[in-house]
């Protein structure tokens, strides 16, 4: 396959890597000069040109942390554009544990993207698990200072249908319970969802919408972060 640049010259899209989901559906590794995309299907979860929204993540949520940067977990590992941002927002003290499900994210990780992972995998404050995310929030109780998630393109299993177990409502009272007094849970979505911000405000949150900027396959369209603040 090839992608035509402006000048009339023409580069291969390549296929590098493709991973199988527990649900039966597969990711895709592409590759286009310097350009990375993961896809699944028509969908673009993850590009190395659009990182802005995955950064501010973790910037926004680690900012509203203060001085509590102890226990953080990301759900999902991507590109690695939230951890590294994590890392550069938290001590030296910090604990971050990384929860992906799907063996072959890490592998890219220490193989063709290693470039963008930088040193972030052998960071001593991180910890990757092989695990579901809802797996490791169910049996945290009171062991989170923040959880980031970023694991679908908005709170729904349209990549892993097992994912609508963290954004129902007993899935977000599982997280409200992980967390510590005050704790934070932090999720990325490709759009809005004005129900789910009522689940999380019935789940005992008090929650903050962000809207980001970013660039997806050439258009502009507007990412929204949701902070959802644990009350007492």
């Amino acid at each position: 396959m090839l992608a035509t640049l402006d000048d009339g010259s023409a580069i291969p899209i390549e296929l590098i890597g493709a991973a199988d989901l527990p649900d039966g559906g597969r990711l895709h590794l592409w590759r286009r000069g310097d350009d990375y995309s993961i896809r699944f299907g028509d969908n673009e979860l993850m590009g190395n040109q659009v990182r802005h929204s995955e950064e501010a993540l973790a910037t926004l949520a680690c900012s509203r942390l203060k001085d509590r940067h102890g226990q953080i977990l990301i759900g999902g590992l991507g590109m690695g554009f939230t951890l590294g941002a994590a890392l550069r927002s938290l001590p030296s003290t910090a604990a971050v544990t990384v929860a992906e499900l799907v063996p072959e994210i890490v592998k890219w990780a220490d193989g063709p993207l290693s470039h963008l992972f930088q040193d972030y995998l052998t960071d001593p404050r991180v910890t990757v698990e092989m695990a579901d995310v809802h797996d490791v929030i169910a049996r945290g109780k009171s062991a989170f200072d923040a959880i980031l998630l970023d694991v679908d393109n908005g709170p729904d299993g349209l990549i892993h249908l097992a994912n609508e177990r963290l954004y129902c409502n007993w899935g977000l009272r599982a997280a409200h319970a992980a967390l510590k007094p005050n704790g934070l849970l932090a999720i990325w979505s490709a759009y809005t969802d004005d129900d789910f911000v009522v689940r999380l405000k019935n789940a005992g949150f008090d929650v903050e919408e962000v809207s980001v900027a970013a660039l997806v396959d050439g258009e502009d369209v507007i990412h929204t972060i949701w902070l959802a603040s644990k009350q007492q």
